[in-house]
């Protein structure tokens, strides 16, 4: 008999991959549910979601086959038509875990949101939360270096390395806090490592456009967010344990 071994080599990763697949989007496997993990989107409406600053969700922000998707024309302008930010209903503080996956389109700029407080005194969800930045890094083809990359926190901390997928396809972010410890891995490559209580983490602070903002003041509670920056972008898998 004449054996191929390439042949049975693909075969195998084809079989270990649809075992990675095996489990249904934005569900909780036996594991997720025995260390009390709970989803932040449940893949068939916006239940647990508001506009930030609002009531309700925009219409742009719509479910596409187990995604939430802000579906506008590629690049409509720094907010869509029917869209916002939003935001969780819920609050959360002390040490977390939290997940997602996120897709974007050719020249999307949009971003993840952590430590929201959401209040009058603060008009835009970015003048508030910690922003990781999800986008289509050919915004910022030929610029010199800066802090608004994916993976970056928008003009606090460059992510350590740039591991993201190409544009359509599906990046893993997961995100740690623990005891002042944040700790970010996006597609299996751990992209931060930040001592909060640090005087670097402090200093990073001050200096960005977040230095009048509660996270700036060592507030590190509130809600997460979703950015709508009017350009098409997808996230699903959404989920949170408090540690």
């Amino acid at each position: 008999m004449i054996r191929h071994p390439f042949l049975s080599i693909t075969l195998l990763v084809c079989f270990a991959g649809s075992l990675l697949q095996a489990q249904p989007l934005n569900t909780l496997s036996a594991q997720e549910k025995k260390d009390h993990w709970s989803l932040l989107f449940n893949g068939r409406d916006v239940t647990g979601w508001h506009t930030y600053g609002g009531k309700g969700v925009g219409s742009a922000w719509q479910i596409e086959q187990g995604a939430l998707h802000l579906s506008v024309p590629n690049r409509a302008g720094n907010k869509a038509v029917n869209g916002g930010d939003l935001v969780t209903d819920a609050t959360f503080s002390g040490d977390f875990e939290f997940k997602a996956d996120w897709k974007v389109d050719r020249l999307t700029n949009s971003g993840i949101f952590f430590f929201v407080q959401e209040t009058p005194a603060y008009k835009n969800v970015y003048d508030t939360g910690l922003e990781l930045q999800v986008l289509d890094n050919a915004i910022y083809e030929g610029a010199n270096e800066n802090k608004h990359r994916a993976g970056d926190f928008f003009s606090v901390a460059n992510a350590r390395v740039r591991e993201v997928n190409p544009v359509g396809s599906w990046n893993q972010l997961h995100v740690i806090m623990k005891k002042n410890q944040l700790t970010v891995t996006m597609n299996g490559f751990t992209i931060h490592e930040h001592d909060l209580s640090s005087a670097d983490w402090k200093q990073r602070l001050a200096g960005s456009k977040l230095k009048d903002a509660p996270v700036g003041k060592g507030q590190f509670k509130g809600r997460f967010g979703l950015q709508d920056w009017g350009s098409p972008v997808w996230f699903r898998n959404v989920k949170f344990r408090q540690l």
